[in-house]
């Protein structure tokens, strides 16, 4: 699966609409990044650009936008209500899918270096990306702001962390990081007192409220000995709030920013919300998620509330998706399109033609065609996906039995891995074709670097076939599982399982073989051969052992 970063960057300027369409432009002429949004602000003179893409994309989009913030702001001319210090004032990576923020931190130190050196910006790394403790904290980079940037790098101990370290009066300088994603998250109660979701809402985030003398009359608050309020804390870590009343709804809600989903992800800020407004009298009717939200927040979601229910978590993403809208009640307000609100989907290309989106028989007739691809590679993997599924699907059955209803803890990790195979393997279907056309790309590619790319694309349609093989390999030993613990009636869907994936191995074994004999390195061409051979075998003996099983049992 592609790896996935968001990055948002925020320029001094909200005001010049030309100046900000140049910087939109920029971004948006980068191959493989998605534009998601642009936000500007007239009282702040502040616009925050919202993009999507792979690491390499979306660090070249940044690097072509900071170039036009550069030639098109003036910061000794700049003026709004918004802490800043430079034209392109701050510049965060978020990892979004399929990368750890560790790696999005060396990405976000790459940008930072590219800034410094090819833009020519005074450079601070903060937050996670931060090269110095004293520096994680934005404010403490940008303290003094523009206005006292000057006096602050004549001070050995405030030189940048890349690009120049004088005062560049112009573009000021910027501060670049690797952050989580942040969530813009309501809750809506059945009340119109905003002053009870203000409680509501003192009661779970981070700060919490005031606290005062237990004197019902009084109500003094309580004050240290240096005369400083005493705050008692919330319930929510990461977790900002304030209670309102939108007049537009006629309802108050809860309005919450979530600055850290891995310490307080959305659900368990609804179902903490949903716990204190109860105690209070009042219900949490539904919530509503401002903007865009990465897959895994709803997947997450969903999740924890089959678990609650004692459910396999092994469904599809779209049951997931169904499980945490409903239970939370994201389309109360207005309807929840996962193709528009969630990125991973909303920046899916439309215009590319996907083998998976097909129905079963579009692709049987695009295979049939005289279109050399698809053929027996994607086939291969969509077999193993099949095999994958009638797996998982006897695990999610087992969980669901009637009897067994203490043993859906047993089965539901059986049926995550199952899920986890036909997803891979699903990847897989349309991968294979792509590295079939990489070939065929690098064959029409100058003469000076064609046989150099000719071996690159060579390696990497070896590559996935071998993945096919060892994704179907986990995906056997689900339906393996199955045999020996799942419901009797289905022993013929997970054996059927089984002969798919069998099929899927070796299909792909044999794609192994006939694109190795063009692969010069012969080390390599070995290495590959060897382990396709080796997973051949163990597919072959674990499928007839299955089978001897399936038939003795039947």
């Amino acid at each position: 699966m592609p790896q996935l970063i968001e990055c948002v960057p925020n320029f001094s300027e909200g005001r010049d609409q030309s100046v900000l369409d140049a910087i939109a432009a920029a971004i948006s002429h980068v191959d493989g990044v998605t534009l998601l949004d642009v936000d500007p602000g007239k009282a702040t003179n502040r616009t925050v650009f919202t993009f999507v893409g792979e690491p390499g994309p979306v660090i070249e989009a940044a690097v072509c936008a900071a170039k036009v913030g550069r030639d098109l702001i003036d910061m000794s001319q700049h003026s709004g209500e918004h802490p800043r210090f430079g034209g392109m004032d701050v510049c965060p990576l978020v990892p979004i899918s399929g990368i750890t923020m560790e790696e999005t931190v060396v990405h976000a130190h790459a940008l930072a270096k590219r800034l410094g050196e090819e833009v020519g910006l005074t450079i601070y790394c903060y937050e996670n990306a931060a090269t110095r403790p004293e520096r994680r904290n934005l404010a403490v980079v940008r303290a003094g702001e523009y206005e006292g940037l000057a006096e602050r790098l004549k001070d050995p101990q405030n030189k940048p962390d890349f690009g120049p370290a004088e005062f560049q009066p112009r573009t000021g300088a910027t501060a670049v990081s690797a952050r989580d994603f942040l969530v813009a998250y309501n809750v809506n109660l059945n009340t119109t007192s905003s002053r009870r979701a203000n409680a509501i809402a003192f009661d779970v985030r981070e700060k919490g409220r005031v606290k005062r003398e237990p004197d019902p009359v009084t109500g003094k608050v309580v004050l240290d000995e240096n005369g400083e309020q005493v705050w008692t804390p919330g319930l929510l870590k990461a977790c900002k709030g304030i209670g309102w009343f939108i007049e537009e709804y006629g309802v108050a809600q809860i309005s919450m920013n979530l600055t850290d989903l891995s310490v307080t992800p959305v659900h368990v800020a609804f179902d903490a919300c949903a716990e204190r407004a109860q105690a209070r009298g009042i219900r949490a009717t539904g919530s509503e998620i401002v903007g865009l939200v990465p897959l895994s927040v709803l997947l997450d979601a969903g999740r924890h509330y089959l678990t609650k229910q004692g459910r396999s978590l092994g469904v599809s993403d779209a049951e997931l998706i169904k499980i945490a809208v409903r239970t939370m009640g994201l389309d109360e307000l207005s309807p929840f399109d996962p193709k528009t609100r969630v990125i991973e989907y909303a920046i899916r290309d439309a215009s590319k033609k996907r083998l998976v989106d097909m129905s079963l028989e579009a692709l049987v007739h695009e295979t049939a065609s005289e279109s050399p691809a698809p053929g027996g590679g994607s086939i291969a993997a969509a077999a193993g996906a099949l095999g994958a599924a009638l797996g998982t699907m006897v695990a999610n059955l087992s969980s669901h039995k009637r009897g067994w209803d203490d043993r859906w803890e047993e089965f539901s990790p059986v049926a995550e891995r199952g899920k986890a195979a036909h997803d891979r393997l699903l990847y897989l279907v349309d991968e294979d074709t792509e590295a079939f056309n990489r070939i065929m790309a690098a064959w029409r590619s100058d003469e000076s670097v064609r046989a150099e790319r000719i071996q690159d694309a060579t390696r990497y349609a070896i590559e996935i076939p071998l993945q096919v093989m060892e994704t179907a390999l986990e995906a056997l030993s689900v339906c393996e599982e199955m045999v020996k613990s799942g419901m009797e009636a289905s022993l013929s869907d997970a054996a059927v399982g089984a002969l798919c994936i069998r099929t899927a191995v070796l299909g792909a074994g044999l794609n192994v073989l006939i694109n190795s004999k063009d692969l010069k390195n012969e080390s390599q061409r070995a290495a590959f051969l060897a382990k396709a051979s080796e997973m051949e075998a163990a597919v072959t003996g674990r499928e007839a052992a299955l089978i001897e099983s399936v038939r003795a049992r039947m």
